[in-house]
């Protein structure tokens, strides 16, 4: 079969990706066959696979199209989706007859033109996955031959959407190349409506072969269902932003993004919240807030006056459901981002410790499905573990040398001024003070976790926050912790809610969830 038949074979058809859930009861080659075949008998036109023994055993039990991937985690871009050249060649060779990769205008290892090249060089047609129109026409004049919407929705740092992008589909199916619809595409409806808007096919995946996200969705209905408040308005208050929300499950909806007026105190930041939520009267009767700092018994007190200096004992859900007239639920909320990456995101039910590096740093711990808070809402608290010191009473906390607010301190303290991500950024530029800084904040941060996984021994770390998502952030943290010992080492993984896991998982915690 020519490239142009194998093109011509997909029109109109369903491709099914079957790729499992990392880690979960599917994640064999052999099974992922087994997958490959159960869809084609269903009526699939094509199979997108990753990994290269994966798309080894499909290519084995299966005669369909195979769009093939690699994913990687890189220490310099966030580009994820077969970031090299080499990859290129090694699909083509493993029996992908297309090859995806990420075609975004992120910072990236090799150029879009350089992976079309390699796909073509070995006899494959290269399959641009796209996250605006701008990067399609991109991957246009690279020679690619095809366009997926794969990437919309998961660039930016805003709660990745619940409904497939259309509107994109629309667009990119004005480009003189097929237009391969994909994202959120989860139900029978959808994929035709994305035919209707123009694609030349669609790709389903979680829908299909993930039965723990199509267990997890029905789980949600029911819950829904049967929950007498419908959605949960979700508060995420942090040191420099506050995030609000409808939330259902794991979807978040009507979020708004204001910063967060630090000096300005308690009774501030949630009239900040009052006026924010104000659109939203009428959609919610409950409200669940995820706080930094800690919560007992409704109150609210600083973990660190200086990431939010929260009075001491501050009546947090008796003054915001005064303010919002509901009842409100509190929680730590990086013990709720932490419930909401297990239930709903990277930690998928695994045992886990949850680590959100922003402003602060702080964390969560599930352990055989349980949320622990300890006696006194410090559990998981990471940020606040002390550093070695001579005097105990002048230890210094890990948040103090390795977040956003304690790394921006010691910047200004060394006479530079800046942020944590361009303090970040300073560094991956190589400018040798900002090196200094991030290299002492890495290594702290490495030993703490290293620590943790000794005491602990989770399955999995995840890591949230706005540093700690920053692009190469994740993968230098990883190379710190290949330096210790192989008892030490551990698993890491992005934060899969972004910005939403507080919200999410204080709603879900407020519905009794936990």
């Amino acid at each position: 079969m020519t490239a142009s038949d194998r093109l011509a074979s997909l029109r109109g058809g369903l491709i099914a990706s079957c790729q499992p859930v990392p880690g979960g009861a599917f994640d064999r080659p052999d099974l992922v066959a087994a997958f490959a075949r159960a869809v084609a008998d269903g009526g699939a036109k094509g199979l997108r696979i990753e990994g290269l023994a994966n798309v080894a055993a499909v290519a084995a039990a299966s005669a369909l199209p195979i769009i093939g991937l690699i994913k990687r985690d890189l220490r310099d871009s966030a580009v994820r989706i077969t970031p090299h050249r080499d990859d290129v060649t090694a699909l083509a060779a493993a029996g992908a007859r297309i090859v995806a990769f990420d075609a975004t205008r992120r910072a990236r290892p090799a150029p879009v033109a350089e992976l079309v090249a390699a796909a073509h060089a070995a006899g494959a047609l290269a399959m641009a996955d796209c996250a605006a129109l701008a990067d399609a026409q991109d991957a246009l004049a690279a020679g690619a031959d095809i366009l997926g919407t794969t990437l919309s929705g998961y660039v930016g740092p805003d709660p990745v959407p619940a409904l497939p992008d259309l509107d994109l589909v629309r667009a990119m199916s004005g480009l003189p190349r097929p237009v391969f619809a994909e994202g959120r595409l989860n139900t029978p409806a959808l994929a035709g409506e994305a035919m209707r808007a123009g694609a030349f096919a669609v790709v389903v995946g979680s829908a299909i072969t993930r039965p723990e996200h199509v267990a997890r969705w029905f789980a949600d209905a029911v819950a829904a269902a049967s929950a007498p408040d419908g959605p949960v308005l979700g508060i995420d208050i942090g040191g420099s932003k506050i995030l609000v929300g409808l939330v259902e499950g794991a979807r978040v909806e009507s979020v708004a993004r204001i910063e967060t007026p630090r000096m300005a105190g308690a009774e501030a930041w949630l009239d900040a919240v009052a006026h924010a939520v104000a659109p939203l009267r009428g959609r919610y009767r409950i409200a669940a807030a995820a706080v930094s700092g800690i919560v007992r018994d409704g109150c609210w007190s600083a973990a660190n006056p200086a990431t939010l200096p929260v009075p001491d004992g501050f009546p947090l859900e008796a003054a915001l459901g005064a303010r919002l007239g509901c009842r409100v639920r509190a929680y730590n909320d990086a013990q709720a981002a932490a419930w909401g990456e297990w239930r709903f995101g990277a930690g998928a039910a695994r045992d886990m410790v949850f680590v959100t590096i922003s402003s602060g740093i702080g964390g969560g711990i599930v352990l055989d499905g349980r949320l622990l808070v300890g006696a006194t809402g410090l559990a998981g608290s990471l940020g606040q573990s002390l550093l070695a010191a001579a005097d105990d009473s002048g230890a210094e906390r890990l948040e103090d040398r390795a977040a956003g607010l304690g790394l921006a301190r010691r910047a200004a303290a060394a006479g530079r001024d800046g942020d944590a991500v361009s303090i970040w950024r300073a560094s991956q530029a190589g400018e040798a003070w900002a090196v200094a800084l991030v290299d002492e904040g890495l290594a702290a941060l490495a030993r703490a976790l290293a620590t943790l996984k000794a005491i602990v021994d989770p399955a999995v770390i995840v890591v949230g926050g706005g540093l700690g998502l920053a692009p190469g952030y994740l993968a230098a943290l990883a190379a710190r912790l290949d330096r210790q010992a192989p008892l030490y080492r551990l698993e890491l993984r992005p934060a899969a809610l972004g910005a939403a896991a507080g919200l999410v998982g204080a709603a879900d915690l407020a519905r009794g969830a936990g």
